[in-house]
């Protein structure tokens, strides 16, 4: 009689994968091994703030309640109490549960269980980003946004090497598409979904060239668009961000449409057609509400009605912030994307000499970046400058200085600020 022991070798040999075959229920040595003193200590750190932070935010955010309940006036820049009262409870909920996440991840380091390490990372990762965005929201770009960009740094670096498993999964992930992509540019192949499911690789070099093409293309469709239809003959400068001639919504609104349709690209005109009409629409909606809340910019706001006396039902949803022809336009655009444009902008993107694809993009990654932190940063000394609040660090007085309010209302045609339909919490000081 044989061995079972012999014949489950025969019939299961060893492929070289990790110690573990890839089932996460099996520990291997190298998930079983301590994790490095100074990572721990981090935990620790983590677990401690965690632990401090519970009772110093419930106090803040009780404090921050009350002075907007009893004492709004001097508290509040904008006009809407509700809005500011609604944000500072959900980041005070997000807080909380961050908090004992934080403390949870750091345990979890302390002990050395690095996969569970690697999965507290990834939803840190998450609320960290939410909790950024609603401290925009209601106090700007600022000083206190570099606590929680230092912790998202690490949380990204820890939770790509934390656990050796996922990392060996990755390296070797990246090996075979580094040898997918030399065999499907020798075929002509190269950028498109080899597996059939859906047109085009959804991997970072396609959709950030993919942004930046239609940030150009969408601000020149805009531009024409208006000298043709909304102002005849009159130019008018319809630049989303501080240098250079991009719109970034349409970008954003591009790599949405791609991520979305990219397995719909056989489907039939109409589902294509109602998909990029509710993308779209909703996200524009959602990036207005966003600017709006946090700077009191509005840079569009649709009218009510289709026709005169005929309501149009997407602009009263959306307060304004998108409309039933304009979803139209998400429609038309989405179809003509997917079904024309992308795949001839595919062959554009593989026009970038093979050696230069990762570090070109690295470098204009770096530059956008950095163009858009400035924009951002540019918005708020604007906003806090209209709200009567002076430049009281060297950062605000160089936007002061090179970005009046001159400057930003020529650059940004489009753009009003309101800080009264805000949601920031600032304290605004009168002019000297």
């Amino acid at each position: 009689m044989s061995d079972p022991t012999s014949r489950a070798a025969t019939t299961n040999p060893d492929y070289d994968l990790p110690g573990n075959d890839l089932d996460p229920k099996n520990t291997t040595a190298d998930q079983r091994k301590a994790i490095p003193l100074i990572v721990r200590v981090y935990g620790a750190l983590c677990a401690l703030d965690g632990v401090v932070a519970l009772p110093l935010m419930g106090a803040y955010f009780g404090i921050m309640v009350y002075r907007l309940v009893l004492g709004q006036e001097s508290v509040l820049i904008g006009s809407n109490l509700t809005l500011t009262v609604t944000m500072t409870a959900i980041g005070s909920v997000l807080a909380f549960v961050a908090s004992v996440a934080l403390i949870i991840f750091g345990w979890t380091l302390m002990k050395s269980y690095r996969r569970d390490a690697g999965r507290w990372a990834y939803a840190l990762i998450v609320m960290t980003v939410a909790q950024i965005l609603i401290d925009v929201m209601l106090q700007g770009i600022g000083v206190h946004l570099i606590r929680p960009m230092i912790q998202l740094g690490i949380l990204t670096a820890l939770s790509a090497t934390i656990d050796p498993t996922l990392r060996q999964e990755r390296e070797l992930q990246r090996h075979l598409r580094d040898l997918e992509d030399r065999e499907a540019a020798a075929e002509g192949m190269l950028g498109r979904d080899l597996t059939g499911e859906g047109y085009i690789k959804l991997n970072f070099f396609n959709l950030f060239w993919v942004f930046m093409v239609c940030c150009v293309l969408g601000l020149i469709i805009e531009v024409i668009f208006h000298m043709v239809w909304v102002d005849p003959g009159v130019y008018q400068d319809r630049a989303g961000l501080l240098f250079g001639p991009f719109s970034p919504i349409y970008g954003f609104g591009a790599v949405l449409l791609t991520v979305a349709l990219n397995r719909f690209y056989k489907r039939s005109f109409v589902l294509i057609f109602l998909v990029s009409a509710l993308i779209g629409g909703v996200f524009e909606a959602a990036v207005g509400w966003w600017m709006q809340t946090s700077f009191g910019a509005i840079a569009w706001a649709y009218s009510y009605e289709l026709l005169p006396g005929i309501p149009d039902p997407m602009a009263i949803l959306f307060a304004g912030r998108t409309s039933t022809p304009f979803m139209l336009m998400w429609g038309t655009l989405g179809l003509f994307w997917i079904k024309v444009c992308l795949p001839r902008l595919l062959k554009l993107i593989n026009l970038i000499p093979w050696k230069m694809r990762y570090s070109l993009t690295t470098v204009v990654t770096a530059l956008m970046l950095v163009n858009g932190v400035m924009t951002l940063q540019a918005l708020d000394c604007w906003f806090c400058r209209v709200s009567g609040i002076q430049p009281s660090s060297p950062v605000e007085e160089f936007y002061a200085e090179h970005f009046d309010n001159d400057y930003m209302a020529n650059r940004f045609q489009t753009m009003t600020i309101h800080p009264d339909s805000s949601s920031r919490v600032d304290s605004p000081k009168p002019a000297a």
